[in-house]
C-alpha cells in the first residue's frame, strides 16, 4: 500500500513527540523525504536522522525547506510558531496531526484505542498480537513497545491499530471498525473546560464508529461504562469486558503475582482458555481482556492469542526496570494522573514484597496539579518516601495553575521533598535510598532521565 495523496517533502512541527514522530516513521517507510523540528533532541529524534529525516533544535522559519508541500503540526505549537507562521505566508498545507494520522489510514480497517488510562498498554498488545499472527498490521502507538522494536509501522496488512489520544479531541479524526474504550475519568481539563465536556467527548468518539463496527468498553469502569450506555441506541455492536460481574468478554479465575499472573478468558460466559501475564496488576488483566478480544474478532486464533500474550512484556515506560546498583533496583513509570499512581503503588506493593519504595515524581503541568489538587494529595500513599520535580511544563505557563513546590508541601503521606531540577532529585534519592529500595521515576515528561543519573550515581 502507497501513502495517500502524499507525493513530496512533509515537515513536521513537534516531531520529537511520540506521535508525531511515529507520523515521520510512516512517511519514510514510503520514501517519504521528512524534516522537522522540536525544542530539543531526544532518542526519537537521533533515530529518526538515522532512518534519513532532517531535525532541527528549536523552531525557526528558515527550517522550512524551500520544497516542502505539506505542514504537519502538534497540537501543542501555538499559532505564533515561526514555522506555522511560514507555512501560512508561503501557502504550504498544514494540518493537525490527528487530520494527518486520518489521512495515513485510509483504506485500512482501523482499531482505534480511547481511554484516559491504558490505551497505550492495550494498543500495543494488540498490535503485538496481530504482528506475531503475522497479519503485519500498520500501528501508531502512544508508547514505545519493546516486541515491536518501536511504536509505528507502515505494515502490509489491511488492519491499522491507533492509540486514539482524546487531547484537543484528535481522535474525533478517526472512522473506526473497531473502537475501545479502556477508562472514561476526566483530563485534560486545561482543554477541555469541565469534565461533562471530557466525557461527551468520548460519545462523539464512540459515534465515529462505522455503522455495523463493534464499540468494546471496559464495564468495570465507571466512565467507559457510562460511554456505551449512552450510546446503546446507535446502529453499532456493543459489547463489554472485564472482571466483574456479568461482562461479555470476562477475565476469571484470576490469579496474580509479582510477575504477572494468569486467568481464564470467557466470551459470552463460555470459557476459551487461560491466559499467562507477565505485566503485574489488575489493569493489565483488563487491557489484556480487550486486546484478546479484538484479536478474536479479527479472526486471530485463541492459541495465537495465548502466546502473544504470554511474550509481551509491555510498553515502555509501563512499569520498567531501568537498572539495579548497590542493592538499589530502579523502575520506570509513565503514570502522570492519581487514578494511574494509585495503580501503580499497588503494582508496585505486590511486585516487590518488604521492600521500601521511593517515588520521584514529575507533574505534568501546573493546569493537571490544580484541577486535580484533592486526588493528588493521597494517592502516594504506600510509597515510604517522595520526591516532587520540578514540573514538566509541555504547552503551559506557570500561571496556568499550581507548582510543584506547593504540592511537595502539600503531601503529607509519605513525607515529600522537593526538587528544583533533576540534580537535585538524585541528590536527595542518594540521600533518602538504602540497600533493598526500590526507586520508581513518575511522570509523562522527561523524569525517566532521572534513573540512570541515579544508577550512575550509585555506581
Amino acid at each position: 500500500m502507497t501513502a495517500p495523496g502524499l507525493l513530496g517533502p512533509v515537515h513536521l512541527v513537534g516531531i520529537g513527540g511520540i506521535h508525531m514522530s511515529a507520523i515521520a516513521i510512516l512517511l519514510l517507510e514510503r520514501g517519504v523525504p521528512v524534516t522537522g523540528s522540536d525544542l530539543r533532541r531526544s532518542h526519537l529524534t537521533d533515530d529518526l536522522e538515522r532512518r534519513g529525516a532532517r531535525v532541527f533544535e528549536g523552531h525557526a522559519a528558515a527550517n522550512v525547506p524551500p520544497e516542502t508541500e505539506l505542514v504537519v503540526t502538534t497540537a501543542a505549537a501555538r499559532p505564533d510558531n515561526p514555522e506555522l507562521v511560514e507555512a501560512h505566508r508561503r501557502g504550504i498545507p498544514v494540518l493537525l496531526r490527528a487530520e494527518m494520522v486520518a489521512r495515513l489510514l485510509e483504506g485500512r480497517r482501523l482499531v482505534a484505542v480511547a481511554g484516559s488510562h491504558g490505551k497505550t498498554t492495550t494498543s500495543s498488545l494488540i498490535a503485538v498480537i496481530l504482528a506475531r499472527a503475522g497479519r503485519q498490521p500498520m500501528y501508531l502507538l502512544g508508547g514505545e513497545c519493546p516486541d515491536l522494536g518501536g511504536h509505528a509501522a507502515w505494515g502490509a496488512g489491511d488492519v491499522a491499530v491507533v492509540e486514539a489520544d482524546e487531547y484537543r479531541r484528535a481522535f474525533l479524526e478517526y472512522t473506526p471498525d473497531i473502537a475501545v474504550v479502556t477508562t472514561v475519568e476526566p483530563d485534560h481539563l486545561d482543554d477541555f473546560g469541565t469534565p461533562e465536556a471530557y466525557v461527551e467527548a468520548f460519545v462523539a468518539f464512540g459515534r465515529r464508529v462505522r455503522p455495523g463496527g463493534l464499540l468494546l468498553a471496559c464495564a468495570d469502569d465507571p466512565g467507559a461504562r457510562f460511554v456505551s450506555d449512552v450510546l446503546g441506541d446507535e446502529p453499532l455492536r456493543h459489547e463489554t469486558y472485564g472482571t466483574e460481574g456479568t461482562r461479555y468478554w470476562r477475565a476469571d479465575a484470576i490469579e496474580l503475582s509479582p510477575a504477572g499472573g494468569r486467568f481464564t478468558l470467557e466470551r459470552g460466559g463460555t470459557p476459551l482458555g487461560t491466559l499467562e501475564v507477565r505485566v503485574p496488576g489488575i489493569h493489565f488483566v483488563r487491557n489484556a481482556t480487550a486486546a484478546a478480544a479484538v484479536a478474536l474478532h479479527l479472526g486471530v486464533p485463541f492459541d495465537a492469542v495465548r502466546e502473544a500474550v504470554a511474550a509481551f512484556r509491555g510498553a515502555r515506560r509501563r512499569f520498567e526496570h531501568v537498572g539495579e546498583a548497590r542493592g538499589i533496583t530502579v523502575m520506570d513509570d509513565y503514570a502522570h494522573h492519581p487514578t494511574e499512581v494509585r495503580a501503580l503503588v499497588a503494582s508496585a506493593r505486590a511486585a516487590f514484597p518488604g521492600r521500601r519504595l521511593i517515588g520521584i515524581y514529575q507533574p505534568h503541568t501546573y493546569s493537571r496539579i490544580a484541577y486535580l489538587w484533592d486526588e493528588w494529595l493521597p494517592c502516594f500513599a504506600g510509597l515510604d518516601a517522595l520526591v516532587v520535580v520540578e514540573t514538566y511544563a509541555a504547552r503551559e505557563a506557570p500561571e496556568a495553575g499550581r507548582s510543584a513546590a506547593d504540592l511537595a508541601a502539600a503531601i503529607t503521606e509519605p513525607p515529600a521533598r522537593y526538587a528544583a531540577d533533576f540534580d537535585a532529585a538524585v541528590r536527595l534519592a542518594l540521600e533518602i535510598a538504602r540497600p533493598g529500595d526500590v526507586v520508581f521515576t513518575i511522570g509523562a515528561g522527561d523524569v525517566n532521565e532521572v534513573g540512570p543519573r541515579l544508577l550512575e550515581a550509585l555506581r
